[in-house]
This record gives C-alpha cells, structure tokens and sequence, in this order.
C-alpha cells in the first residue's frame, strides 16, 4: 500500500514539474528569432498543404499570428506554452509567447500549431497595441472548423480574428483558445 502510495506521489511530483517548466521556461529554453522564423514557415507549409483556400485566406490578412510546435502536458493540472511570430506582408513584425493553464480531466501530452489569422486592420492594431492579449478577454478568435473535406470558403469568413489548430495529422477540433495569454517577446 506505502509503496503504492510513493508511485502515485512520485507520479504527480513528476507531472507537476512538467507543468511547471512549460508554464515558466527558463532563458536557456528561449528560442532565437531565427529559430522561431524557421518554425513558423514550416507551421505556415504544413497548413497551406493540408488545407484547401488556406493560401487565399492568408494572401488577404493583415497580419497572421503563428505558434509552431506549442507544447500542452497534463494530468489533472495542464498547461501549454509555446512562441511565434507575427507575420505582416510576409515577414515577421514581433515574437510572442502563448501560455495557458486548465484543471479537469486530462492526460497526456501533444503538439499543435496554432494560426491566428487577423483579417482586419482595426483588430490587429488593437493587439499590437496590446501589453499582453487573452484571448476572450482582451480579443475574441473564432476557431474554424474546416470539416471533413479540410477546405476553407473565404467568402464564408465574417470574424475579423480567425483561429485554427493543426495538430501532427491535419486540424483539431473540438478545442478552444478561450484563457490562453499572448505576450510579447524581445527578440
């Protein structure tokens, strides 16, 4: 039974670490901006590839917001964390960071990419002018759920902030930005 009892413990101490290096890295896990550029072309391919009209909906966007690679863990307790960059005309304007915590029934770990797409220059503005931006408090996304034939109708789109979650086999569903805190990097 004590031994039973040191493994679940040992579990949780282990599962808690986790959760707190991803919700406070530390300056050597930090990223340059050159690796951080590298990421968000490869985010940028992988989704132009796996979604149809992608390329047309990001030729029109003021600016495009991309987490490559953001990392969530949990058990019990989650977090997530990962960096990107903001890409106005193509280049990277800013770096930022994205960071969220939740408590409920979880377990394990995974990687996405997340794609915030501004479509209006009153609600970029707005975020750049941000200290640091949540997500359903500072800013609404609306998270787009492509469907089964993974294509987007630009003509459908009347948000002017536009979310999507790829994952390693093409997008996500059923999951939600709302609480995750966007904050500016030095880069």
């Amino acid at each position: 039974m004590r031994a039973r009892a040191f493994g679940r413990n040992a579990v949780w101490a282990v599962c808690l670490c986790l959760v707190g290096s991803l919700m406070l890295p530390s300056a050597s896990q930090a990223r340059t901006a050159e690796e951080i550029d590298a990421s968000v072309n490869a985010a940028l391919a992988r989704f132009t590839n796996q979604v149809r009209g992608s390329r047309e909906l990001l030729q029109t966007a003021k600016g495009v917001l991309v987490f490559a690679g953001v990392i969530k863990a949990g058990v019990g307790i989650g977090a997530e964390y990962g960096e990107g960059a903001l890409r106005i005309g193509g280049r990277s304007a800013a770096y930022y960071s994205i960071a969220a915590a939740s408590i409920g029934l979880q377990l394990g770990a995974q990687k996405k990419d997340i794609i915030i797409v501004f479509l209006e220059d009153v609600a970029l503005r707005k975020f750049q002018a941000s200290q640091g931006w949540q997500i359903g408090v500072d800013g609404s996304v609306v998270l787009i759920d492509v469907g089964a034939n993974a294509s987007i109708d630009t003509t459908k789109i009347n948000q002017p902030v536009v979310g999507f979650v790829v994952g390693q086999k093409g997008l996500m569903y059923n999951l939600t930005l709302e609480g995750s805190k966007i904050s500016k990097l030095k880069k």
